[in-house]
């Protein structure tokens, strides 16, 4: 068997250790357009901080790709897919067959239209470790940074730059940080916290142009700055496979990873699934779900059996030392926890666990997320127990001895 992965990130790398459970002989080549080892994005905010270095951010150690026989393409731009011929065709027009082909193409940075913007110099966005490689370069104590967005890319780039520059603003159209993961009262918090390490912010906010390092808004405003961060969103890259396969600002795939293209698979922050706490299909760009869709697709393609259909949005973040993690979707009725240092949602509805926003002590956490994965009904459970004081003695006998077993 001749194996592809266009990518090298978690779901690429999910991808090579589900077909190395199932085929030790197959080719495998792994093609990717960074110039890198594997890494971790989550962790380049912390390489600008100096929490950590470029050895500790790898993914998976430096003799990865050798223990499993795969041979890695860097800085390799693949132009098309050829599904009649099952060939990919590379940039430099070199042609390598597949018997099956994973796309984990990933996400790249939404770049808004903003009248102006060439004029800018200095503009970065941050989504890659050569993003932070060349944003770190042009940061010194003197400067003023511009972050436009204050979802969870934004915000961790303005935690990672903090110390290295004069000031920091982080601009937003939405009302409150986070607003796609954060109810209102939860995103109060966090600001207040971020606020207090001298970030300032300016919500509600939309720039209407761009003069060099002056950015004019909306109202009339006019911000300063040295060096501008876009941080807006991201959108999936999928353009490989359109005309291919059913795309629609991602790339649709079932529960085994399989695209509507035969023999052709897809996995990560490119694709859609099925977000089982919604009911939707959607695009869920986060790196558990990446590498246990990655995981599935490698399974499958080398002949095994095996089904990701337990995806959900769920974010495991902190900032200046305090944590969040979230999951599923906020409707229903909702059970308030709050106090100094903590915050608390549970959203509940027709017999299920829906959602939950965790602030501050998030040490069970994964009570919560097993109960919204497993669709779990809750009048089989102790459910006021678990929203107040998440455990295991709150299932019954047999659900906590499989629990247990399961650990």
């Amino acid at each position: 068997m001749k194996y592809v992965i266009i990518g090298n990130s978690a779901a690429g790398i999910g991808c090579v250790e589900g077909i190395r459970q199932i085929d030790r002989e197959g080719g495998i080549a792994v093609i990717t357009a960074e110039a890198h080892h594997t890494y971790s994005r989550p962790l380049i905010s912390y390489l600008l901080k100096g929490k950590t270095d470029r050895e500790k951010i790898l993914y998976r150690r430096e003799n990865f790709y050798s223990d499993n026989n795969c041979r890695l393409l860097k800085s390799t731009l693949v132009s098309a897919i050829e599904p009649e011929e099952k060939q990919v065709v590379l940039s430099n027009e070199e042609k390598i067959p597949y018997d099956k082909l994973l796309v984990s193409t990933g996400s790249r940075a939404f770049i808004p239209a903003f009248e102006g913007l060439s004029s800018v110099k200095d503009k970065f966005t941050f989504m890659s470790l050569d993003d932070a490689i060349g944003l770190e370069k042009s940061l010194d104590k003197y400067k003023r940074v511009l972050i436009v967005g204050g979802g969870l890319i934004g915000l961790k780039c303005a935690e990672g730059i903090r110390d290295k520059v004069a000031h920091v603003t982080v601009l937003d159209l939405a009302e409150r940080i986070m607003s796609s993961i954060l109810d209102d009262g939860g995103a109060e918090i966090m600001q207040r916290h971020i606020e207090c390490n001298d970030i300032s912010f300016r919500l509600g906010a939309s720039i209407k142009r761009f003069e060099s390092n002056s950015a004019f808004l909306e109202n009339g405003d006019v911000i300063e700055f040295d060096i501008l961060v876009l941080a807006v969103g991201v959108s999936p890259n999928d353009e490989l496979l359109n005309g291919i396969a059913d795309t629609d600002r991602g790339i649709a795939v079932n529960e085994k990873s399989q695209t509507t293209a035969p023999g052709i698979y897809a996995a990560g922050d490119c694709t859609k699934s099925f977000d089982i706490s919604s009911g939707h299909n959607k695009n869920m760009a986060l790196l558990p779900n990446a590498y246990m869709q990655g995981e599935c697709a490698g399974i499958n393609m080398a002949g095994g059996e095996k089904t990701f259909d337990k995806a959900i949005p769920m974010n495991a973040i902190g900032f200046f030392g305090k944590h969040i993690i979230t999951a599923g979707n906020y409707s229903g009725d909702v059970y308030s926890e709050e106090h100094p240092g903590g915050y608390k949602r549970i959203f509940y509805g027709n017999n299920r666990l829906n959602g939950y926003i965790l602030i501050g002590n998030i040490e069970k956490a994964g009570i919560y997320t097993s109960l919204i994965r497993e669709q779990t009904p809750l009048d089989t459970i102790d459910f006021e127990l678990i929203c107040k004081q998440p455990r295991l003695m709150a299932f019954a006998k047999d659900e906590r001895m499989s629990k247990i077993g399961g650990v």
